[in-house]
């Protein structure tokens, strides 16, 4: 049930208008669907922006083979709920075809390798835009983007060549083979999502409350103990620890925090205490100084 209230959350209005413009501005447009609070706060949007009618674009999923099996039950259960379309890409398909090399050893992680998925996956479909839900508020790269962001026919971006969005006007002009990732939520910051998801009463992943889990300790992060998928030397002992995550990416660079916080009330109360980013938990942004923006340029979400 969408919550119909009087007074409407500018944050709120300002998604909703960006998801409307999507649809009059753009032929074929997806929503990325990752199965995180993000994406799913995009979904509620979304049905709001089309309601009482179906969501008039598909949710793509680019899996990595390596996400949490509470993601992959939450995502599925949400598409039957709503009745939307959904379209599932695998990694595992491009590395079956040589198209990319899996990584090896310690911090080995299939997450830089989506890029050559979602890639194939616009191509193939010929999405003209992508809505995310990247906010600029998680990285510094994240807070260089327009919320219609062009990319070129390869998929790249390149922030010298973003236009100016002066009083809200979105340009959704394009070049034939160029494409437009588009973030309503881009002015959101991680307490404005738990805030409405509270003030909408929107359904999360269990992964996102406190939950007792098998892990261990990393460089000071802890990891969730699953061998077939997160490598783990031998002297990394496996101790149960009550956890919760803050982002929910692939499993082998996503670590997790330890919380007693068990509800939306709780959550919100602990974000507001910490002095820890949201991505300050993924192993990935850490590789270097620019390693969102080198991924970003080479066609990332």
């Amino acid at each position: 049930m969408l919550n119909k209230t009087l007074v409407q959350n500018p944050l709120e209005s300002e998604g909703i208008y960006i998801i409307r413009e999507v649809a009059a501005q753009f032929n074929n447009p997806v929503l990325l669907f990752s199965g995180g609070k993000d994406s799913i706060t995009l979904v509620h949007l979304a049905r709001k922006a089309f309601a009482p009618g179906r969501i008039p674009f598909p949710l793509l999923h680019i899996d990595t083979g390596h996400n949490f099996k509470e993601t992959i039950t939450f995502r599925d259960a949400l598409v039957e709920k709503y009745n939307l379309e959904l379209i599932v890409r695998h990694v595992q398909d491009n590395i079956d075809r040589g198209d990319v090399i899996e990584e090896k050893g310690k911090y080995a992680s299939r997450n830089g390798l989506q890029t050559q998925t979602l890639l194939d996956a616009i191509e193939e479909f010929k999405f003209d835009a992508c809505i995310g839900g990247a906010r600029r508020d998680e990285e510094k790269a994240r807070a260089k983007e327009r919320i219609f962001s062009v990319r070129d026919d390869f998929g790249q971006w390149n922030e010298k060549k973003q236009r100016p969005e002066l009083f809200d006007l979105l340009n959704g002009r394009i070049h034939l083979g160029e494409n437009v990732r588009v973030f309503p939520i881009s002015n959101w910051t991680e307490l404005d999502v738990w805030n409405y998801i509270e003030q909408e009463n929107i359904e999360l992943p269990s992964l996102y409350f406190a939950h007792w889990r098998d892990t261990f300790e990393r460089d000071g992060l802890i990891w969730t103990a699953d061998d077939s998928i997160v490598y783990r030397e031998t002297d990394e002992t496996i101790t149960k620890r009550h956890v919760r995550f803050r982002t929910i990416g692939d499993m082998s660079c996503t670590a997790a925090v330890e919380s007693s916080a068990s509800n939306i009330q709780e959550v919100i109360q602990e974000i507001a205490e910490s002095g820890i980013s949201e991505r300050g938990a993924r192993i990935d942004d850490k590789r270097s100084e620019a390693a969102m923006e080198l991924r970003k340029q080479q066609g990332y979400f």
